[in-house]
């Protein structure tokens, strides 16, 4: 690591890695606020599916962001059993985005 943009790039991926707790503790507050967290967890199936859950199923979908993002604001059911997922209308489009990832990077 003596070469400089070696020492660069080191410093780069550190401050990636140190911003990563900082985005996720936003996308949870953003999660709680919109209400989503009344029927999801991270880890652990409440009455929707757990966050991890549904990253674990998309998680080799290239398209999972696209799909997941309509499904926020507008519910659905038959993905994760018979309990259907209200529609969620005070989710602005761009949140339903950064939920989206947020969700399937867990």
């Amino acid at each position: 690591m003596n070469h400089p943009s070696t020492w660069l790039m080191a410093a780069a991926f550190g401050t990636l890695l140190a911003a990563q707790p900082a985005f996720a503790a936003d996308e949870l507050k953003l999660a709680t606020s919109r209400n989503c967290m009344t029927c999801h967890t991270v880890e652990r199936r409440v009455v929707g599916p757990s966050y991890k859950s549904v990253a674990q199923k998309y998680r080799n979908d290239p398209t999972a962001v696209d799909k997941l993002t309509p499904l926020i604001r507008s519910g659905g059911s038959g993905s994760f059993g018979a309990v259907p997922m209200p529609a969620s209308p005070q989710v602005t489009d761009a949140e339903a985005r950064r939920l989206a990832v947020w969700i399937l990077g867990l």
